[in-house]
């Protein structure tokens, strides 16, 4: 933040930076509990005072260097500036906007909201739990590890939502000093560019908006990215299962719903003015994994009957058997046997 970066240093901390936020992405995917992931808010925290130091290097680069050239700041910066939005100004502008609009919104404020709910409800029921731990304990269902042990749980999900809530806080801030730090850069840049450097005035606005709206971009992927995983965080229920099983298991193993929205792809693709190609094949698609599901809730039924029929014969069999006699001894004196 305070050190001057060259550019190729510049390039590996922001392919660095987004390196990261696909790291914590996959892991609140793969994380069965919230809970398995319980340091999260500490690097969310870490993560947005990285990008914030990222953003404040790659300014000193664009206003310092920006008249050389859009590779003053590195060709990270470049690229995003230039080949993902075409080179365009006003369309990074605007795909910026939109990213920030996304972020900020949509997904930090939803994702805060969850949180702050969580908690309270939590910390509504801690009581309660407390309460069903102790008799437990008090009947002798559990040991006093076990005890321990459940309220130690119970108190980690509470800090854990209640950290989740401010830092939610930081993923916002980090948002809007983005907006904050685009509009200071552009207006510095062109004031830097045009009365220091010389520059005629559209030279100076194409290259210090495009760099500056390719900082915005490299940055903001990764906020988005975060901000993301923060949801996927927090509105996951404690199944013990990553998030592609339960989405595989509970999405697309219902053949009625995957059938029914094959057919209604199939008369969509056949009203005019509508394209047929994406329509047709989406339909097949689904339609394809429905009988697939299908079949295989109908072999899981079949068998499931078949245990039962099996489980009720065998049942049947034992009911028929006639029940064990003890062996029973008469002992009976010399003078009785020819009465026996």
């Amino acid at each position: 933040m305070i050190v001057p970066m060259p550019a190729p240093i510049m390039d590996l901390l922001l392919v660095g930076s987004i390196t990261l936020s696909i790291i914590i992405l996959l892991v609140a995917v793969y994380s069965g509990r919230p809970l398995e992931f319980s340091v999260f808010p500490t690097i969310l925290l870490f993560a947005t005072l990285f990008r914030l130091s990222l953003n404040v290097a790659s300014t000193r680069l664009i206003l310092l260097n920006g008249h050389v050239g859009t590779a003053a700041a590195g060709h990270v910066i470049e690229t995003f500036g230039s080949f993902v939005v075409g080179g365009n100004y006003i369309v990074g502008l605007v795909v910026f906007t939109l990213l920030i609009v996304i972020n900020f919104v949509v997904i930090t404020k939803g994702s805060g909201r969850v949180a702050e709910v969580a908690a309270r409800f939590i910390l509504d029921a801690m009581p309660g739990k407390q309460m069903s731990i102790d008799a437990d304990l008090n009947a002798g269902l559990i040991n006093e590890t076990q005890a321990r042990e459940r309220r130690s749980k119970i108190e980690q999900e509470a800090d854990f939502y209640g950290a989740m809530d401010g830092a939610s806080k930081f993923v916002r801030g980090d948002a809007i000093a983005g907006i904050i730090i685009t509009v200071i850069n552009i207006i510095g840049g062109f004031l830097i560019g045009v009365f220091q450097k010389g520059l005629d005035l559209s030279k100076a606005a194409e290259i210090y908006t495009l760099m500056t709206i390719g900082d915005g971009l490299v940055t903001q992927i990764p906020s988005l990215i975060v901000s993301t995983a923060a949801g996927i965080v927090v509105t996951r229920a404690a199944s013990g299962n990553n998030l592609s099983k339960e989405v595989a298991k509970q999405l697309f193993f219902q053949s009625r719903a995957l059938g029914a929205t094959s057919g209604i792809l199939l008369l969509m693709a056949l009203m005019p003015g509508l394209p047929t190609g994406p329509f047709l094949f989406l339909a097949v698609v689904c339609g394809s994994i429905a009988y697939v599901v299908s079949k295989k809730e109908k072999a899981e039924t079949q068998q499931k009957k078949e245990e039962e029929r099996k489980q009720v014969e065998v049942q049947a069999s034992e009911t028929n058997v006639p029940p064990e006699v003890d062996t029973l001894e008469l002992q009976v004196g010399y003078g009785l046997v020819n009465l026996v």
